[in-house]
């Protein structure tokens, strides 16, 4: 019986997992650019203010007041470097670019601009 209560328990954690991946990407890729956030995060902002500079309007999803925050976290600790936090997450066209310093790379190498407008979220 408990053999049968840990395999249970663990078909029901990786349907979690499952779950929690699922929803990260659906939020990530329902729009064209999406800023995973938490208040008082101070790269979180360097983060939207470059966005909002360049005439990107993110989704911003601040983690702290969203109802499934923790397992956001959950899953944007696994998919972020292990020397960089888990927000700011900046997702471009449905996919993961990663943190600030990534949108910052991305942005100094000049390929920010072009991976925006063929995603959609620049026309000029």
């Amino acid at each position: 019986m408990e053999v049968a209560r840990m395999i249970s328990n663990g078909a029901a954690e990786v349907d979690a997992s499952r779950w929690r991946y699922e929803m990260v990407s659906q939020l990530g890729s329902c729009n064209r650019v999406v800023v995973f956030s938490a208040s008082g995060c101070p790269m979180c902002t360097v983060a939207e203010h470059l966005l909002f500079s360049l005439g990107v309007g993110p989704t911003i999803v601040v983690l702290d007041r969203h109802v499934e925050g923790p397992a956001i976290r959950e899953v944007l600790r696994e998919l972020a470097d292990e020397q960089q936090p888990e927000v700011p997450a900046v997702f471009i066209g449905g996919k993961f670019v990663g943190g600030v310093e990534a949108l910052m790379a991305c942005h100094i190498n000049g390929n920010l601009v072009p991976l925006l407008k063929h995603s959609g979220a620049l026309w000029l």
